[in-house]
């Protein structure tokens, strides 16, 4: 599952190298990304993930899939689009999580070569942790070494055994 903040460039924002701004459709800035691997493909799932992710009073803008229609319910300002298949229709309505899952799968199957299910969560937390961070790479770097240095090592064990 996957949200990503759409902004609208104010005329009035200060103008910066906007060649580092990418991902960016149809006049939106792609703003912050949040991911999760979802458990299966329920409302109930999904509701999780907004209410996660998503402050309530927030314009949603979704396909027409009926597992969305209680997010209304939920306190979100939703907008459905029916996309009947058509690629313009999503490029118009819903261009930045397209172009962000493309540039995810990319990565993964680019770097990675593919990706076991088993630790797909943390590959999805990298991707997010380096998008949200795109603009401001020594803060990222920062932010990475004081994690770093806070977090205990991780043994093989763990790992790969967790779970069994």
């Amino acid at each position: 599952m996957g949200a990503v903040e759409a902004r609208q460039r104010q005329a009035n924002e200060e103008k910066r190298d906007l060649s580092r701004a990418l991902p960016r459709r149809g006049g939106l800035d792609a703003g912050r990304l949040r991911l999760q691997v979802a458990p299966d493909r329920s409302a109930k799932s999904l509701e999780g993930f907004v209410r996660d992710a998503v402050q309530p009073g927030t314009h949603l803008t979704t396909v027409d899939w009926s597992g969305y229609a209680r997010l209304a319910e939920k306190g979100y300002l939703l907008t459905q689009v029916a996309q009947h298949g058509d690629p313009a229709i999503t490029e118009q309505h819903l261009p930045l999580i397209h172009l962000v899952f493309g540039n995810l799968k990319t990565w993964l199957n680019g770097v990675h070569h593919g990706v076991s299910p088993q630790h797909l969560q943390a590959y999805l937390n990298e991707f997010t942790f380096r998008f949200n961070r795109r603009f401001f790479p020594f803060n990222a770097f920062q932010s990475l070494l004081g994690i770093g240095v806070m977090t205990e090592p991780t043994t093989y064990d763990a790992l790969y055994h967790a779970g069994s």
